[in-house]
């Protein structure tokens, strides 16, 4: 007789019935309890509003009849019509307030500022030398890259900055977004710019998620001759790894959409009173993200097997803070510029203040991590630069070049700044919407320096999105860096 036989025998028919019965309401009680607690979360989660669920019918997608950047602006026209008719005329008089951008005449209404900076537009020059496409990140508008499309411009560059689809009108864009449709209008922009400058370099700039893009499109060049492959390419906290747990947050969308409760549907839902980002973000749109980042990695398998050793890859150079909570930047380093081959590539990263962190405010593993990146291995392939005041006698900036090279910087942390931030690395300290206190003045809302103190519970937003830093104080040397990096003095 078997061992489990012998114990089967052993045990009363009855205590196996009273286990099971028991085991069986333990699990109704535990789903009972699960069922309560889900209905109180989605009970505490804000409301939806209009520009949550209404889906505009004028969007760009890669099956819209528009092959041209004539037609993507004959259609982005109509689709702002689109949206003043169904979102700022119909906002609930609950809703309307002095904040909320989807209030017209509101400090936040974007109609306030001088250009339609949420949608796409071109700076052209008299006998250019150069064109310049910009690529602005997910869930945030053109107007992230406005100041580099200005000073660009000066130096007789034709600039042409492309609004990515579901971006610059209501966040439920971003919920039926796909990568391949953000791919097809930076086609669009790089087909502009030949049909403008002709023959003359034309190189991209991508900022967060703009740089997947702009990588998708440049390995697709590199591929396909049809195509006008970049002179160069340049981003600002570029996007080239997204947090581990991305690819299974898309499941929480699709059970709010099965489930019928589109609230699921959002990682975060929260007040619209930035004229030109969204503050709300969909699962969606970071799902896209994690795509996008890893067909480029895809394609750069490919490029190391078939191409790599006939077209020579354009240059890159990347501007980044040490610490960003929006993306990974570990992943720059390996799934970037350790997989370019040896070329005139610059890695620039901007460490936290290590006057600040002597004060022992940071946490220990971002410490750790922190001083990891500082030791980013030396390349074969490409330059690393971090600026850094560790180890300063006066607290001034210096340049570390491949971990020896030093060249000090005139240039210091201000007074209470302790890093730059993934939103920060773009934006000029003049910028008039996230700018500092000298800032020139603001047609609307100004959200560069509202370090505001009190209570709790208050505020029409989180304090903490009223903190994270905004604007880079280092802004004339990355563009004093672009200019040189494009050989233009």
């Amino acid at each position: 007789m078997s061992l489990l036989e012998s114990y089967w025998i052993k045990v009363p028919w009855w205590s196996v019935r009273k286990a099971t019965r028991i085991l069986l309401l333990a699990s109704l009680g535990a789903l009972f309890i699960g069922i309560i607690v889900f209905t109180l979360y989605m009970k505490a989660l804000p409301s939806l509003s209009t520009w949550h669920t209404t889906i505009l019918e004028n969007e760009f997608n890669v099956e819209s009849n528009v092959k041209d950047f004539d037609a993507y602006i004959a259609l982005e026209e109509k689709l702002f019509k689109e949206l003043d008719t169904n979102i700022y005329d119909k906002v609930l008089e609950s809703e309307k307030n002095r904040i909320n951008r989807y209030t017209r005449n509101s400090v936040s209404d974007p109609k306030r500022w001088e250009r339609a900076y949420n949608k796409s537009y071109e700076l052209p020059v008299k006998n250019a030398k150069m064109g310049i496409l910009l690529l602005h990140g997910m869930s945030d508008s053109p107007y992230s890259l406005h100041a580099q499309a200005e000073y660009l411009q000066k130096q007789g560059v034709w600039v042409v900055a492309m609004r990515m689809p579901g971006h610059g009108t209501i966040p439920s864009g971003l919920i039926e977004l796909k990568w391949q449709d953000m791919a097809a209008v930076v086609k669009i922009g790089m087909k502009r710019l030949k049909d403008k400058v002709g023959s003359k370099p034309i190189h991209i700039m991508g900022y967060s998620t703009g740089a997947p893009l702009a990588l998708n499109y440049t390995l697709t060049a590199l591929e396909d001759d049809t195509l006008t492959l970049p002179e160069s390419l340049i981003f600002y906290s570029p996007a080239i790894g997204v947090s581990p747990a991305a690819p299974f947050a898309i499941w929480q969308s699709r059970m709010g959409h099965l489930l019928g409760l589109p609230k699921l549907e959002w990682n975060a839902l929260a007040p619209e009173f930035d004229p030109f980002k969204y503050g709300s973000f969909a699962v969606n749109a970071g799902d896209q993200v994690y795509r996008i980042c890893n067909e480029v990695q895809r394609q750069f398998d490919a490029y190391d097997k078939n191409t790599r050793s006939i077209k020579a890859f354009p240059p890159v150079l990347s501007f980044s803070s040490i610490v960003d909570s929006t993306v990974t930047v570990p992943s720059l380093v390996n799934d970037l510029y350790k997989r370019l081959p040896k070329g005139e590539h610059s890695l620039v990263l901007f460490d936290i203040s290590h006057k600040f962190s002597a004060n022992h405010l940071v946490k220990k593993g971002l410490n750790k991590s922190i001083d990891t990146l500082r030791k980013t291995s030396m390349g074969e392939n490409y330059t690393f630069e971090l600026i850094t005041d560790l180890n300063t006698s006066d607290n001034g900036l210096m340049k570390i070049t491949d971990g020896k090279n030093r060249e000090k910087l005139s240039m210091n942390w201000p007074r209470g700044l302790y890093s730059l931030s993934h939103l920060a690395m773009p934006i000029s300290q003049n910028d008039p919407l996230y700018g500092d206190k000298n800032a020139p003045k603001s047609p609307g809302i100004q959200l560069g320096h509202l370090a505001i103190y009190g209570e709790n519970g208050v505020l029409q937003t989180s304090a903490a999105s009223l903190l994270r830093q905004r604007w880079n104080p280092f802004h004339e040397y990355t563009k004093k860096r672009v200019l040189e990096f494009l050989k233009i003095k």
